[in-house]
């Protein structure tokens, strides 16, 4: 049976085969990191050192500003930057995907996924990197973070169960995240194509996404400040990102994990890859044009 251009299978096509070239968007990605470090005397080890610089000095700042104690607000910070960095990679590049993409889409018959999944290995490659970071900050404050009952803010904050073996969903935590990186790069790389100011418009809210998420301040800050059922709370839990940030960061720093964060998560998955099946279906074939 021949299936027409614009259709649900071939759509499905493209997203099967294009995670079976795992070794063509696998290399690929390696040779993004490989040549942006290029003639670098540390190479890709910058990666972990700006991220480290980063952590430090608002880490440092921040908790300061705030009154936290440095033991447990540096770790809590440091992986919302690492997995805020992340889901950054996948906005903004992701967007650019195709574009940037051009002469490959032209040339080379592959599945535009093969596209996307390059972009995400990529910025799992970064995330990779900038874990060390996280495995120094873990090894100097141990103590703080596996101490039952820590806080993130001094005076009244939330008592945190402490590291324990919940450290390990950081693991479908980061798969699921990642899989939702999968489709924003699809859709957005493809409504990018058609309409090139899409990058710039994600560009310019990226600062202000960046401040209403916490990801430099405890969510217990506002909490105090406001009570727990003032209606500002509710910004908070309407933004998606703050979900995957905490499903991942929880884990990590032996925060307490709320399995709402989980299902706001899942259904933005399932919503997200909708959308991109259906941009995937209907305007898949047209990319190579719009590029």
């Amino acid at each position: 049976m021949v299936h027409s251009g614009r259709s649900w299978a071939r759509a499905a096509q493209d997203i099967r085969e294009g995670i079976a070239n795992r070794e063509l968007w696998g290399h690929l990605g390696w040779q993004d990191i490989k040549q942006r470090y290029r003639r670098s005397v540390i190479g890709p080890l910058w990666i972990t050192l700006s991220m480290a610089i980063t952590a430090l000095g608002l880490g440092l700042l921040y908790s300061q500003l705030f009154g936290s104690p440095i033991g447990t607000f540096l770790p809590y910070l440091t992986v919302g930057f690492i997995v805020w960095n992340f889901i950054l990679g996948c906005l903004t590049e992701g967007s650019d995907t195709f574009i940037s993409n051009e002469g490959l889409i032209k040339h080379l018959p592959a599945p535009l996924t093969v596209y996307a999944l390059r972009t995400v290995w990529r910025q799992t490659l970064m995330l990779m990197h900038n874990m060390l970071v996280y495995l120094v900050v873990l090894a100097i404050f141990f103590g703080p973070l596996s101490t039952p009952g820590y806080t993130l803010s001094q005076g009244g904050g939330v008592p945190q169960p402490g590291l324990s073996w919940t450290i390990v969903f950081a693991i479908p935590a980061f798969a699921l995240i990642a899989l939702n990186g999968a489709w924003v790069t699809l859709l957005f790389g493809i409504i990018s194509t058609r309409y090139r100011d899409i990058p710039q418009v994600i560009g310019a809210l990226i600062q202000l996404l960046f401040f209403m998420t916490p990801i430099v301040w405890p969510v217990d800050i506002l909490t105090k400040k406001l009570g727990s059922g003032d209606w500002k709370l509710l910004l908070i839990e309407a933004n998606p990102l703050y979900h995957f940030i905490q499903i991942l960061r929880a884990p990590l720093i032996g925060s307490e994990q709320s399995w709402h964060h989980w299902a706001v998560a899942g259904g933005v998955t399932v919503i997200g890859w909708a959308l991109a099946f259906v941009a995937m279906r209907n305007y898949r074939a047209r990319v190579p044009y719009w590029v």
